[in-house]
């Protein structure tokens, strides 16, 4: 019996440390989820699993669960909200009641408090960060390092200079990582999780090249996605969506701009002002 016990810890020893072979930059920690039963646990981990970006592991005796996640691609906090959003209360975020609502009667946890309206909730003991960040200046916007890191970019590319771009694109990459969610409206959050790992494989792609046409290129979807989540809430500044209808061999592409004149980066001095504004953001 004793030699089946070591076999087995060998066995899960084994199977943790491949796991987290597979996620690079592993950090690991352990937090409280609430939870029942096991459906509840496959639920808790089916929430928290990117393939070789975060996984976690939760005890339904301790309501513990131990996650892994690759530190440079995701964070705790973002882990957290997913699981919330799935409808577990844990030590950061409450679940919005209509997730609750719709676990199955055995996943239905006794909660320690409630959240309105039917929203990601900060728990009880991260109310005071939470307070802190409302008692903020309505001008303070938790992505205007990542809008000046893309405009940075988008005049590089205007002055065809691939090495300021890629310069530009790695303090990019710097500002998606350091964006506080927890201070993100709910809408914009929602579009952030969809869109930051796109956003991220584009600055990334631009930064590692001096070539303007590539950077280009990946520009053009990163302008995408920066529209996208900042037109999810309302910047602190005007942000104009341009327009070119030559570029990418006449099907066309858009960028953000912080001043309305066109300056056009995917073509710089060639075609310095091709294009115009067809939305403005604020």
């Amino acid at each position: 019996m004793k030699s089946i016990k070591i076999l087995m810890a060998m066995v899960l020893l084994l199977s943790a440390l491949l796991s987290q072979a597979a996620i690079k930059n592993p950090v690991t920690e352990n937090v409280k989820i609430s939870g029942s039963c096991a459906l509840c646990e496959a639920r808790i981990e089916s929430a928290a699993f990117e393939k070789n970006i975060s996984e976690a592991s939760w005890n339904k005796e301790t309501s513990i669960a131990s996650v892994t996640y690759n530190s440079k691609k995701t964070s705790l906090d973002a882990i957290l909200k997913k699981i919330a959003l799935a409808g577990f209360d844990n030590q950061r975020y409450l679940a919005p009641d209509k997730a609750y609502a719709e676990l199955e009667a055995c996943c239905r946890y006794e909660r320690a408090g409630k959240s309105e309206p039917a929203e990601v909730k900060p728990a009880a003991h991260e109310h005071h960060a939470m307070d802190a960040a409302a008692a903020k200046p309505a001008e303070a916007d938790p992505l205007k390092p990542v809008l000046e890191a893309y405009y940075g970019i988008k005049d590089a590319l205007v002055a065809s200079d691939g090495n300021a771009a890629s310069a530009k694109a790695a303090s990019l990459v710097k500002a998606i990582k350091e964006v506080k969610m927890n201070e993100l409206g709910q809408e914009q959050h929602n579009v952030w999780m969809k869109v930051m790992k796109d956003l991220d494989f584009d600055a990334d792609h631009i930064s590692e090249t001096k070539d303007v046409g590539h950077q280009r290129d990946h520009f053009s979807s990163l302008s995408e996605n920066m529209y996208k989540v900042i037109k999810a809430a309302k910047p602190s500044e005007a942000v104009y969506y341009q327009h070119c209808p030559m570029a990418k061999e006449g099907k066309g592409a858009n960028w953000l701009s912080q001043v309305p004149a066109i300056k056009n980066p995917y073509y710089g001095a060639q075609m310095l002002n091709c294009g115009k504004t067809t939305e403005t953001l604020k």
